[in-house]
C-alpha cells in the first residue's frame, strides 16, 4: 500500500456495492483510524445485481473514476486496493486444526498465522468434499472462533509456552466467478489487489467492537442486492450467512408502481426516510409529488418478506434460537419499518435492533469537513480495518490463465501455485522413464530409466524455476516435464557377470565355454536385454550334458564317463578346470575311431561354400582322425580340402589350446599363420596361403529364411540352421587358429567396437578377427 510522507501507511478501501462503488483512503494511528478521502459514485446502470458484477466493463469504468477523484484528494497515485465479496451462493465451513511442536515452545506470530492457514486449507478439503453445486469455490475470508493452548481455551496464543495449540475457525466462500468478476473490474482501473474479505466481515470489525462479542449478537449488513448477517457469542464470531433480498427488492416495486427509472425510484425509496413529502418525474415527463407514508404503505408488505427472512436465517445461524440483539447497517436497512418488523419477528424488544451509525463511528475521523457519519460508511471503513487484521493473509496468481488464491505465509513458491491450481505434481520433476524389476541370484534389482526434461515454467513470459518465489498478481505458466528412455540393461552390463568363459579340460584337451547365465530357467546370451519381473541366475559351471551339447558331440554312455578321475553322469556338475573324459563322437559327422579307420564326412549344407581346410591330424591318444574326401576339382595341381564340421574344428584346435598345432588358413592378408610345431611331429609342407579375394562368397540373391549374411575381414560369410546367432557362431564357418597366439591378444570387433564371444549378430554386421601384434 501507499505510504504518507510521514511513514504512516495509506490504505485504500473500496466498496464495490450493486448500486454505489465507495471508495475510502485514510491510515491507521494507534486504535484511531484517520479518513483522509472519501468518494462515492452510483452505477450509471444496472451494472450490478445481487452483489455480483454482469458489466465488468462498467464497473471497471465506475472505479476507475472513483480512483482518480481520491487521487485528487490525497495528491498521490492508488496503485493497490482492498476490496470486499458478497454473492448469492456463500458457504461457510467451520472447523478444527491442531499444531504440535516437536518440544514446549514459546508460540510466535508465526505460528498462530500458520495455524490460521491450516485450519483454511482443511477448511477448503471439507468443501470440496461436500460440495453439491456446479461452482469452484474460493476463501474469501476467515474468523477464529476460539484458540486452545494445550487444549485449553485462550483468548490469545502469542508468547506462551506450548506443546500443542490448535483453533476452531470458520471460513467463507464464494464462487469463483464472483471473485473473478471483482479482480477484473479492478484491473480496469490499474489496481491489484492488496486484500480481499467478506463484507459481514468488514462490517463488523466496525459495527461490534471486540468487548461487545461476549454477547450473543447478530449484525445484519442490508445493502442493495443482499442481506448479509454474522453472529457473534463468547467474544468470536460464530458464523456467517446471507440471503439474496435487499434494498433493491424495495426499488423495483417503487419502478414498477410509479412508472419511473430505476434512479428515480431509488431516489424515491432514500426520500422516503427523510421528507414528508416527494416530488418526481415520470417516464412519460409528467411531474408528481406524493407523500412519504404512501411510500411506507407500498413496500410494507416487502420489507414484512424481507425481515421474515432475515429473521429465520439469524436464528438458524443461532442454533435456532434467537439472539440477545441485532445491529443494523447499510442503505437499505434504513427504509422505514424495517427495525421494528425484524424486532418482532425476532421476539425482541424494538430498542434491542437498531441501526448502527454515527455511535460505531467514534474512533474514525474523517479529515472532510462535509462527511456525515452514517451507516452506509460502516463497510468502506471496515474494509480499510480489515487489512490491517488480515493482510498479507493471501496472495493472487494466474496459472496457466487460471485465477488462483493461495494464503501466504511468506515461503510461497511456484510449486505451491501448481498444487493449489491442481497441476499433476509428476508434471513439475522430470521423470524417469520406465524402470526395470528383477532379481539376480536372489537379489532385488532395479534399472532405473533415463531421467527427462524439466517442466518450462515462466513467470510474465521470463523463464525461471518451480522453485521461484511467488509474486501476487504474476502470470505464471508450466509446460509439463518430460519422461525419459525407459530402462535397458543386458546381462553383459551386470557386475555379477564379470566372467565370459569356463575352461574344462576334455579328454586332455583345453575347452573354453561360454558362461552361462539362466534368465526365468532358460539359458540366455550376454546381450540378452533383462526384462521386468526377470529371475536371474549366473552359472560358473556345465553339467556334462550341457558340454556335450555345446561340443556338438554325443557321448556313448556305454563307458564310463570321469570327472576328476571319478565316475560320473549327465547331469554332474563341472567347475573351472575340471577334467572330463568320455567317448565321444560328433552328431552326424565323426567318430573317434582306431587308426586306419575312415569315416564318412557328413556332406557341407547348401547355403555353405567350403573353405580349405586340413586333413585330420593325429591326437594324443594316438588314434588318427580321418575324413572321407568327396569329389573335388584339381586347382593349381593342389586338391581343395572338405569342410569341417564343428566338433572336427573343435577337435584340431577350435576351443582347444593343447595338442598338435594346425596351420591357419588366413581371411585376409593381416592374418597370422602358426609356426610353432611339436619337436617329435614330422615337418609337414606349409599350404598356400590363399588370397582374400579367393574366398568364395554366398551366392547372390534372397537369404535363405533364418539366414543372415556378415562380413568377417572383408569376406561375406553367410550363416544359417539357428533362430539367432552369436559371435562364437562365426567359428563354424571360416578357419581362424586360435591356437597360434605367439603371446598375442585376439581382437574381435563388430560394426567397430568390441565384442564380446556371446554377443548377438545382426544381418549386414561388419567384422574383424585378427591377433594384435605387440
Amino acid at each position: 500500500m501507499e505510504r504518507r510522507e510521514a511513514g504512516d501507511e495509506l490504505v485504500f478501501g473500496l466498496d464495490i456495492g450493486t448500486r454505489n462503488v465507495v471508495g475510502t483512503v485514510g491510515f491507521k494511528q494507534d486504535k484511531e483510524f484517520i479518513v483522509l478521502a472519501q468518494y462515492s459514485m452510483e452505477h450509471e446502470t444496472r451494472a450490478m445485481l445481487d452483489g455480483q458484477i454482469h458489466d465488468i466493463g462498467r464497473v471497471g469504468n465506475t472505479i476507475r473514476i472513483v480512483k482518480e477523484k481520491l487521487e485528487e484528494q490525497i495528491g498521490q497515485e492508488l496503485t493497490s486496493v482492498c476490496i470486499a465479496a458478497a454473492g448469492r451462493v456463500l458457504k461457510t465451513v467451520t472447523t478444527h486444526i491442531e499444531y504440535e511442536f516437536e518440544t514446549e515452545s514459546v508460540v510466535r506470530a508465526e505460528d498462530i498465522h500458520t495455524l490460521d492457514l491450516l485450519g483454511i486449507e482443511r477448511a477448503q478439503a471439507e468443501l470440496k468434499e461436500k460440495n453439491d453445486t456446479k461452482y469452484k469455490f474460493y476463501c474469501v475470508g476467515y474468523s477464529v472462533v476460539k484458540y486452545y493452548l494445550n487444549d485449553e481455551i485462550f483468548s490469545n496464543l502469542e508468547g506462551h509456552k506450548a506443546e500443542k495449540i490448535s483453533e476452531d475457525i470458520i471460513v467463507t466462500f464464494l464462487p469463483e466467478d464472483v471473485v473473478d468478476g471483482l479482480y477484473a473490474a479492478v484491473a480496469i482501473a490499474d489496481l491489484s489487489v492488496a486484500n480481499m474479505t467478506l463484507e459481514p466481515i468488514a462490517a463488523i470489525d466496525v459495527a461490534i467492537p471486540e468487548n461487545f462479542r461476549m454477547l450473543n449478537i447478530a449484525l445484519v449488513d442490508v445493502g442493495a442486492g443482499t442481506s448479509d448477517i454474522c453472529i457473534t457469542r463468547d467474544g468470536s464470531i460464530i458464523a456467517y450467512g446471507m440471503i439474496p433480498l435487499a434494498g433493491d427488492e424495495l426499488t423495483e416495486l417503487i419502478v414498477q408502481s410509479y412508472l419511473v427509472d430505476f434512479a428515480m425510484a431509488e431516489h424515491i425509496k432514500l426520500a422516503s426516510t427523510k421528507e414528508k413529502e416527494i416530488e418526481y418525474t415520470d417516464i412519460m415527463t409528467l411531474k408528481h409529488t406524493l407523500k412519504s407514508e404512501e411510500v411506507w404503505k407500498l413496500t410494507e408488505g416487502l420489507v414484512d418478506r424481507i425481515t421474515t427472512d432475515v429473521a429465520n436465517k439469524i436464528k438458524e445461524l443461532n442454533g435456532d434460537t434467537t439472539v440477545s440483539a441485532t445491529f443494523v447497517v447499510g442503505g437499505g436497512g434504513k427504509i422505514h419499518g424495517f427495525t421494528e418488523m425484524l424486532a418482532d419477528k425476532l421476539e425482541l424488544p424494538n430498542e434491542r435492533v437498531a441501526l448502527r451509525g454515527e455511535e460505531v463511528l467514534k474512533e474514525i475521523t474523517f479529515e472532510q469537513p462535509d462527511i456525515q457519519k452514517d451507516p452506509l460508511l460502516v463497510t468502506p471503513v471496515g474494509i480499510c480495518l480489515n487489512y490491517y487484521e488480515q493482510r498479507n493473509s493471501f496472495i493472487m496468481v494466474h496459472f496457466n490463465g487460471e485465477r488462483i488464491k493461495l494464503y501466504d505465509n511468506g515461503r510461497l513458491t511456484i510449486v505451491d501455485a501448481a498444487m493449489q491450481a491442481g497441476f499433476p505434481n509428476e508434471y513439475l520433476f522430470p521423470k524417469r522413464g520406465k524402470e526395470i524389476n528383477f532379481t539376480v541370484n536372489g537379489s532385488p534389482r532395479i534399472a532405473r530409466g533415463e531421467a527427462g526434461d524439466s517442466a518450462i515454467v515462466k513467470v510474465n513470459d521470463k523463464e525461471t524455476n518451480i522453485n521461484a518465489p511467488l509474486v501476487a498478481n504474476s502470470y505464471i505458466t508450466v509446460e509439463p516435464s518430460t519422461a525419459g528412455e525407459a530402462a535397458v540393461i543386458t546381462i553383459d552390463d551386470l557386475a555379477e557377470y564379470t566372467q565370459e568363459i569356463v575352461t574344462f579340460e576334455v579328454n586332455g584337451k583345453t575347452i573354453h565355454c561360454p558362461k552361462f547365465v539362466e534368465v526365468n530357467g532358460s539359458i540366455e546370451v550376454s546381450s540378452y536385454h533383462v526384462q521386468e519381473g526377470d529371475v536371474i541366475e549366473t552359472r560358473n559351471f556345465y553339467t556334462v550334458e550341457q558340454l556335450a551339447e555345446f561340443m556338438d558331440v554325443e557321448i556313448d554312455q556305454d563307458h564310463v564317463i570321469r570327472v576328476n578321475n571319478r565316475p560320473a553322469e549327465l547331469n554332474t556338475l563341472l567347475y573351472e578346470n575340471f577334467t572330463v573324459e568320455w567317448t565321444a563322437q560328433a552328431k552326424g559327422t565323426v567318430d573317434f575311431v582306431e587308426e586306419d579307420s575312415e569315416i564318412p564326412l557328413q556332406e557341407p549344407e547348401e547355403e555353405y561354400e567350403a573353405l580349405p581346410e586340413k586333413e585330420g591330424e593325429e591326437g594324443e591318444s594316438g588314434r588318427e582322425l580321418k575324413l572321407q574326401e568327396p569329389e573335388k576339382e584339381p586347382e593349381s595341381e593342389k586338391e581343395q580340402e572338405p569342410q569341417m564340421s564343428p566338433f572336427e574344428w573343435a577337435s584340431q584346435g577350435g576351443f582347444f589350446d593343447e595338442g598338435p598345432k594346425q596351420e591357419d588358413v588366413p581371411l585376409t592378408e593381416g592374418t597370422q599363420e602358426s609356426e610353432e610345431k611339436d619337436e617329435k611331429e614330422e615337418p609337414q609342407p606349409k599350404p598356400e596361403e590363399k588370397p582374400a579375394e579367393d574366398v568364395p562368397k554366398p551366392a547372390p540373391g534372397p537369404l535363405p529364411k533364418g539366414a543372415i549374411q556378415v562380413e568377417v575381414n572383408g569376406n561375406e560369410i553367410l550363416l544359417t540352421g539357428k533362430r539367432e546367432y552369436i559371435f562364437v557362431d562365426l567359428f563354424d564357418a571360416i578357419t581362424f587358429d586360435l591356437n597360434a597366439s605367439n603371446g598375442r591378444a585376439i581382437v574381435t570387433t563388430v560394426n567397430g567396437e568390441d565384442a564380446s564371444y556371446m554377443q548377438k549378430l545382426n544381418n549386414g554386421d561388419v567384422i574383424e578377427i585378427y591377433w594384435e601384434e605387440k
